[in-house]
């Protein structure tokens, strides 16, 4: 079951690694409990996808130690 939420009053924030020339940057906010939207930021009003807070923070986790 989805649940369609107004994500539009939330500050997002860009990754630390993107390139800086408004190319490849995924955007996050914060501030719902429990999940952490995610978007593109190249197209800011299309779907975000909205991953659970231990979901996301094991992928960070996961890239993380690829680098």
């Amino acid at each position: 079951m989805s649940i369609a939420q107004d994500l539009s009053h939330l500050r997002w924030r860009k990754s630390s690694y993107s390139d800086g020339t408004g190319g490849s940057c995924v955007e996050v906010a914060d501030g719902l409990p429990g999940v952490v939207p995610v978007r593109d930021s190249k197209i800011p009003d299309a779907a975000a996808l909205v991953f659970t807070a231990p979901a996301w923070s094991a992928f960070v986790a996961s890239v993380a130690t690829e680098r």
